[in-house]
């Protein structure tokens, strides 16, 4: 909302029209510097970089608000048409020992740029090369490179009599698919990481065990531990954390209205009391199929990860620690079936 004009004895005037409609809006949106928001202008037209603190701003150019600026019109009485960038007024954060304000940017380390808002720090990796060389690598490994900041992937040649493979290298199965050439050589990823920490995600792959021997990316569901169950009720006193929780009946599987043929009862991961700051992760688990039955009579199967064993460890360090490294484990191979 714009202050109203003070009362005044000079002449009226023609109030600038910043917001011109129908809306005109280039293709492609604009491409903003590291840093500045890409935000919806004041008139709800089109996309603009958002103008940053110090920098004029008006009805239509809006100052970046998730850095906590706003646009100061009291410099522009009585017109309140144009304003500069300001901050609010704000909590401001501490990480480190140091001090930030709030909307503040600063770089805790070189892999990090990080911004202050409102009491909350929030981050960007500015290593981007996160993801292990393309399939064809049976062996990939990161490595510190003298004079840079981010840890670099590299490919090495499989050595003679190495049995295992690091965890995400790709993994030559010896099993020829039903069907296939026998030129074609098997090759599958490991599955990632399940996509939540609790509840039903989905784990991905890439495989071109199929008749065509072509590289599609395969899915199935995971659940690492329920988020309905407070675990820690169930850790024995004395002790930190508890490696697995499984439920006391067999229940069935369901997605979206179909329910699983059978019954199961499967291991979850479980958690550490809040003062211990390990983390518990599956270390051994397999993939098996699961027949769903939905109420329109049909079927169909899914592929669900099973938890064989977790174990909690430090690797996540602290879990509120947005700093800290992600670790990928990779000493820690899932066996897949």
């Amino acid at each position: 909302m714009l202050p109203l004009a003070e009362s005044t004895d000079l002449e009226p005037y023609n109030r600038t029209q910043y917001c011109h409609w129908p809306c005109e809006c280039p293709l492609v949106p604009p491409s903003c510097p590291s840093g500045v928001s890409l935000l919806m202008d004041g008139c709800d037209c089109c996309k603009a970089c958002a103008r940053q603190v110090g920098e004029e701003c008006n009805e239509a150019d809006t100052c970046d608000y998730h850095k906590g600026l706003y646009c100061d019109y009291s410099s522009d009485k009585p017109r309140y048409e144009k304003g500069v960038c300001a901050y609010m007024v704000g909590t401001g954060c501490e990480h480190d020992g140091v001090i930030y304000r709030n909307g503040q940017s600063f770089k805790p380390s070189c892999k990090y740029q990080c911004l202050c808002v409102n009491g909350a720090i929030g981050c960007v990796t500015l290593c981007t090369d996160s993801q292990p060389p393309r399939v064809w690598c049976q062996n990939s490994r990161r490595v510190k490179i003298p004079g840079r900041c981010c840890e670099q992937w590299i490919c090495d040649e499989p050595k003679k009599g190495k049995k295992t493979a690091p965890r995400h290298a790709v993994e030559a199965l010896p099993v020829e698919a039903k069907g296939q050439s026998r030129n074609c050589v098997i090759q599958t990823t490991s599955w990632s990481i399940c996509s939540k920490t609790c509840g039903r995600g989905l784990s991905l792959r890439v495989s071109n065990a199929n008749d065509r021997c072509e590289m599609v990316k395969e899915s199935r569901l995971c659940n690492i531990r329920p988020c309905e169950v407070d675990i820690t009720k169930h850790i024995k006193p004395g002790k930190n954390c508890m490696n697995i929780y499984r439920e006391e009946q067999p229940k069935n599987f369901t997605i979206s209205g179909c329910v699983s043929k059978k019954s199961y009862r499967p291991k979850y991961c479980g958690v550490c009391v809040a003062t211990d700051h390990r983390c518990c992760i599956p270390y051994k688990s397999k993939t098996i199929n699961v027949e769903f039955m939905c109420p329109n009579g049909a079927v169909f199967t899914w592929q669900v990860m099973w938890i064989n064993a977790c174990f909690c460890n430090l690797s996540c360090k602290n879990p509120n620690d947005i700093f800290a490294e992600l670790e990928n484990y990779y000493g820690y191979p899932e066996i897949v079936n």
